[in-house]
């Protein structure tokens, strides 16, 4: 084939495509873990990030390339999971940007395209990276574009895109000193190579939905029966749309989209209106979406709509939803969300006073549309969100960027420690949130988390030769000590990190460790360092054996 144009329903083609082979090659992408536990998840989250937006354009046909590449980074956006998929969807919102105002694209406008996804995915990390899938994507759209001729075709770019992925994939461990010791590459990127794969297959005709492979799925169909004859609507309608300014109803360059938000807020919540060019991407809460419709169509036209009773949202959310969200709270001034896996661990933080846990942690990262509805639950002029994982804080980010009802400021918090430290000792009665943040910090950085997990491969790491099936004790990134028993490598971590020094010590327990052992090490524990207060709390969290807490 010799293509050289792209439009919206090849476009799509090429999305779903890029989910469905990343999804047949996910487990190759999680076993590209740097660290030596089962806690890959960077093919799962890019999956799923992917697949928001193949979701998004499932069954959608006659757009054009600017509407079907907005709805597919809108998809995206909603969707990402773990840092790899918030950088995976912010590429696309960079694509999607540099499609705007075109029906269809020559190779040179992919190109351009392209160039705005590396503007975009780096700006959306406060420190870049080299070495990671920032630098792969760089490196092909830079190679690709200089290679365009005058004749070039979309096979000929992508051949140039996929050859240049490929061999700057096998760089990364020349960038990154962790790559080179661990003896992979960097996972975001090869993640990337299996979705450029399949968007190139897609391009040269092939549909591999029609082969067998898992394709994206819509959302599930909605329960009608849960609203009845004798239902009340209590929260209103989720009312979204794309609306096109149209120049004989306003000055469409000198409309404003705050009057536009002001209007909104007099009438419903959960306000978001975007301006983008002549179009407006609006989302609004409301018990009279008419209302809105009508106020909204004085000045343009719309090309898409949405209207969903929030009430049959609202129970399935209930049934199916990791998070549990409650109907929306008396209003208060500060509100707390964290995330957490483990019954323990997530009624501890309850107690402590979170008003929403997020299911999620490691190897179970929560997508940004998880904590936008957990916002929304809540009724709070600030919300505090306490990550507990370096892998979820710019998801967190990403969905407090979205989210216009409060003020949400994301606490840059990477353990399950420094969140129940931060949390336990959160004094919010000055109202002044800045000093609020500045106490968290201060807390933070006086607790250590130490972690005992299961090995999931040999190798050797910060001078211990780490065998696979052994449990290994470390803090963050430092590995101090490898064993053939999750008992003894607890209570070695618990030396060399000189728990005689703390005045409190929390031991919390995962799925894994038998009962009896637990109780053992808690009572040998306690024996060792009878002036540090210990306490032990059956977390249940997955992947770690036990977490080890310092204050």
């Amino acid at each position: 084939m010799n293509t050289t144009t792209m439009n919206g329903t090849l476009y799509a083609r090429m999305v779903r495509n890029g989910a469905v082979n990343l999804h047949k090659n996910r487990e190759i992408v999680n076993d590209l873990n740097v660290f030596p536990i089962p806690d890959g998840d960077t093919g799962d989250n890019m999956f799923m990030t992917m697949n928001s937006g193949a979701a998004a354009v499932k069954n959608v046909e006659d757009l054009t390339l600017e509407e079907m590449s907005s709805k597919v980074s809108g998809g995206m956006l909603l969707g990402a999971r773990g840092n790899s998929g918030v950088i995976l969807s912010r590429i696309f919102a960079g694509i999607a940007k540099g499609f705007r105002g075109s029906k269809e694209a020559d190779v040179r406008d992919v190109a351009a395209a392209f160039e705005c996804g590396v503007t975009e995915s780096y700006g959306a990390v406060s420190v870049p990276v080299e070495g990671t899938i920032l630098t792969v994507y760089r490196d092909a759209v830079r190679y690709a574009g200089s290679r365009i001729r005058e004749d070039s075709t979309l096979e000929e770019y992508f051949e140039d895109f996929m050859t240049e992925l490929r061999a700057s994939l096998d760089r990364t461990p020349e960038l990154l000193e962790v790559l080179k010791e661990a003896g992979v590459v960097d996972s975001g990127g090869a993640g990337l190579v299996y979705i450029a794969e399949g968007m190139k297959i897609a391009l040269e005709g092939a549909d591999l939905e029609s082969e067998g492979g898992e394709s994206a799925k819509a959302a599930p169909a909605v329960d009608i029966s849960s609203f009845t004859k004798d239902s009340v609507l209590e929260f209103g309608y989720c009312t979204e749309f794309l609306l096109r300014l149209q120049s004989s109803k306003t000055n469409v360059d000198a409309f404003d989209e705050n009057e536009l938000k002001a209007y909104l807020g007099s009438i419903g919540e959960s306000v978001v209106a975007v301006k983008e060019d002549s179009i407006v991407k609006v989302h609004v809460h409301t018990m009279h979406p008419g209302e809105v419709l009508d106020h909204c169509q004085k000045y343009g036209e719309f090309l898409t709509m949405k209207i969903e009773n929030m009430m049959l949202q609202h129970n399935a959310k209930i049934a199916q939803s990791s998070v549990e969200i409650k109907p929306r709270k008396p209003h208060k001034p500060y509100a707390i969300v964290t995330v957490a896996s483990g019954e323990g661990i997530k009624e501890t933080f309850a107690s402590l006073g979170a008003d929403v846990v997020i299911d999620g942690g490691q190897s179970m990262n929560p997508s940004a549309e998880s904590f936008i509805e957990a916002f929304e639950s809540l009724n709070a002029d600030t919300i505090l969100v306490f990550p507990n994982n370096s892998n979820i804080i710019l998801t967190a980010k990403q969905a407090a960027s979205l989210y216009e009802g409060s003020d949400v400021r994301v606490i840059g918090n990477k353990t399950i420690g420094e969140g129940y430290a931060a949390i336990s000792m959160l004094d919010t009665s000055s109202g002044d949130t800045d000093a609020i943040l500045a106490e968290i910090d201060e807390i933070i950085a006086s607790v250590i988390t130490g972690t005992v997990s299961k090995a999931s491969r040999d190798t050797e790491k910060d001078g211990v030769a780490v065998r696979s099936g052994d449990y290994i004790g470390f803090v963050g990134d430092t590995i101090y000590v490898d064993s053939p028993s999750a008992t003894e490598a607890a209570l070695t971590l618990a030396k060399d990190l000189h728990a005689e020094e703390y005045d409190v010590m929390l031991l919390i327990c995962g799925k894994d460790p038998d009962p009896a052992d637990a109780e053992s090490l808690f009572a040998e524990l306690k024996q060792t360092y009878k002036r540090t207060e210990i306490i032990m709390i059956d977390g249940g969290q997955p992947v770690f054996d036990y977490l080890m807490i310092l204050e």
